[in-house]
């Protein structure tokens, strides 16, 4: 069984986006519940959250952006930008602590302390661009996570795969232009926010290495594990990345309220299995996965708890030989 971190902490729920918002502070004692119940759940590894420092951010995001979004929440403001990311008086504590979580969860992997792990935080972040908030998301704790790992960690290539049911459009354009971080992402289209068709495939150096596979309202199963099977899993073997990072949204689950893709939890499960043998080949079996979306709570903590399994049983990296 592989030794599996897993970051989770209450004060994730002070980011407060009101009644009726699907990304409410409910989702994540949904998951932690629901992986309760699992026999694993004790033996998982905790990672404690901490602040990201402001270098951090600026790994991805302008100064003059993370200045504002301090000072507007400090001000009053209940949203920010495009007025679809909600935010509270404790937003911005928050969103520090869901960006250096996960680099508290780096450490951890790139340490030895886990050989994989599940950052449980919000707000989410792949939607959050260099200099704006978008889509629910303030920082993108994923892309700051990969600059991270390359700057602090000495990581040479790192591949995300983003397979919430929307364009991770803040992630790509993070590296669209850099060889050196190959992003692949499925998600429905058009479905918000309207990026992510197959043409995008970086610029510059980083021409080829954004993968996206846009997604038909319906489809289910077959189609996304033909995609894993001919393109995703190929992709990654020919990228050899040093760690795999998952933009783990869980919103194309069949019973999520904001989209039309049929997948099930067990799908998940699928899904985590393929990255983790990509991770096995390549990475010495470093894997990290960062909660997105997911918004129906009984699918989002199933689906959570089906990946967390496939962490838990993979074969430690190295026992094969």
């Amino acid at each position: 069984m592989a030794k599996t971190a897993y970051l989770y902490d209450r004060l994730f729920m002070d980011h407060d986006t009101g009644w009726g918002h699907p990304e409410k502070p409910d989702r994540l004692p949904a998951i932690d519940e629901r992986l309760k119940k699992e026999p694993f759940y004790t033996e998982l590894v905790r990672i404690a959250p901490r602040k990201a420092a402001s270098e951090h951010l600026e790994l991805i995001h302008d100064r003059g952006y993370i200045e504002r979004v301090r000072d507007e929440i400090a001000g009053g403001a209940h949203y920010l930008d495009s007025g679809d990311t909600v935010v509270c008086r404790k937003s911005f504590e928050v969103a520090l602590y869901a960006a250096g979580g996960g680099l508290a969860m780096c450490d951890a992997v790139m340490t030895g302390a886990a050989a994989c792990g599940f950052c449980a935080v919000r707000p989410p972040g792949h939607h959050a661009e260099r200099d704006q908030a978008l889509g629910f998301c303030i920082f993108n704790n994923i892309a700051i996570a990969a600059r991270y790992l390359q700057r602090e960690h000495g990581v040479s290539r790192v591949a995300i795969v983003d397979w919430d049911v929307h364009h991770g459009n803040g992630t790509q354009h993070s590296f669209d232009d850099d060889e050196t971080v190959l992003y692949v992402s499925t998600h429905q289209y058009p479905h918000y926010p309207g990026t992510g068709a197959a043409r995008e495939t970086g610029t510059g150096t980083g021409k080829g290495y954004t993968l996206n596979l846009p997604m038909n309202p319906g489809a289910g199963v077959d189609i996304f594990r033909a995609a894993f099977v001919e393109r995703i899993v190929p992709a990654l073997d020919e990228f050899r990345p040093e760690v795999v990072l998952i933009s783990a949204g869980f919103d194309a689950h069949l019973s999520d309220m904001l989209s039309s893709i049929k997948l099930t939890a067990e799908s998940f499960h699928e899904f985590t299995n393929m990255l983790l043998g990509v991770a096995d080949r390549h990475a010495q079996g470093r894997i990290i996965a960062f909660l997105e979306g997911g918004y129906d709570l009984t699918a989002l903590g199933e689906s959570v708890a089906r990946m967390m399994r496939a962490f838990v049983e993979a074969e430690p990296y190295g026992s094969k030989e």
